[in-house]
This record gives C-alpha cells, structure tokens and sequence, in this order.
C-alpha cells in the first residue's frame, strides 16, 4: 500500500512540475510573441500631416501639401490651383510662419547642413529644402510628388526633420545655379509645417 501512496505522490509531484514548466514556457512565448508584434507595429507605423497652402504676393495660388512617413521615408504631395501655366519652383524654408503678405516670413530655404544651392541629389552640394520645379497645365492646377530618406517628421535630427519649417512656392523656376536660392521669383504660396 505503501509502495502505491508513493507512486502515486510521485505521479502527483511530475504532473505539477510538468504543469510548471508548461506555463512558463508558455508565458515566455507569449512574452516573445508580443515583442516581436511590437516591432512589426512600430516598423510599419506610418505618420501623416496635411496642411492647406495659402495665396502670398497678391496670388491666387492656394492647394493642400501632405508628408507621410513609412520605413524611414518621407513623401510629399502638393495639390496646387491658381499657378499661371508653365513651370514653377517649390522648396522647404526655414521658418514655418507664413505671416507676411510676400512670404518672406519663412526665411530662407532649409539649409541645415550649410551646402550651396543646387539641383536635388546634385555632387556639388543643395539644400534639404531644394525640392526643384514643377509644371502647371493650363488651368493653372498642379501635382507635385516627392520623397525622399533624407527628411523626417518629428524626429531628433535637426538635419532630417522638417517640422517647424514652410513650404514655398514660387512664381518662377529653380535655375538651380543662382546663390542663395535659384532665382525662383515671388512666393506666390506658403504654408507651415507644425505638427
């Protein structure tokens, strides 16, 4: 009898230690499981800001410009009315105030890394901000897309994040040559970028 109390203790003592074992490997998988879905989420996570563009310079140029950023790169839309026909410059400024009738409020372009004034991607050296130019058809509208990893929303890196900075649009082109600025013309068209 003695022999069967034991063996039966001893069937007890396993099942517990087995039932143990089995919550807390379970636990640490579940643990794992909930790590690994929080860096998919944070991966995937995309922001979006939108802004409306408002008329400078006596313009009846007025749009939306939207940035979303995903995987480590930030794109821009800009839905643009009221251009005169033909091409146009658009580039990021410094100062997200839009206060002024002529938008020179913004400062100038965005220019955090102290290089020359140039074509986007050019050896020589441009601004963060030297988006470049753009067409507008006959009725004046336009579509600008853009995107770039060398632009952030948000983050610590003050050569990357553009919050806190203007979206200008200019009645003229980008020659991409001229000091400071390329000789763009009037800014016909500002918003800031605050989020």
């Amino acid at each position: 009898m003695k022999t069967i109390k034991l063996a039966v203790m001893g069937l007890l003592i396993a099942t517990s230690y087995n039932c143990k074992e089995a919550k807390k490997e379970t636990k640490e998988a579940a643990d794992e499981m909930m790590e690994e879905a929080k860096e998919v989420v944070q991966e995937v996570k995309a922001e979006t800001i939108k802004f409306a563009m408002e008329p400078k310079s006596d313009s009846d140029v007025k749009g939306d410009v939207t940035f979303s950023e995903e995987d480590g790169t930030v794109a821009m839309t800009a839905m643009l009315s009221g251009l005169s026909e033909g091409e146009h410059a658009i580039h990021i400024h410094e100062k997200a105030d839009c206060s002024s009738a002529d938008g020179k409020s913004t400062g100038g372009h965005w220019n955090p890394t102290n290089t020359p004034h140039g074509k986007w991607g050019a050896e020589e050296g441009y601004h963060k901000g030297d988006i470049g130019n753009f067409v507008a058809d006959a009725e004046g509208n336009a579509k600008v897309e853009f995107s770039t990893d060398e632009w952030c929303i948000g983050c610590d890196d003050s050569n990357k994040n553009i919050v806190g900075k203007a979206v200008i649009v200019h009645q003229g082109v980008d020659d991409f040559t001229s000091q400071p600025s390329g000789d763009a013309g009037a800014r016909v068209s500002c918003t800031g970028i605050i989020q």
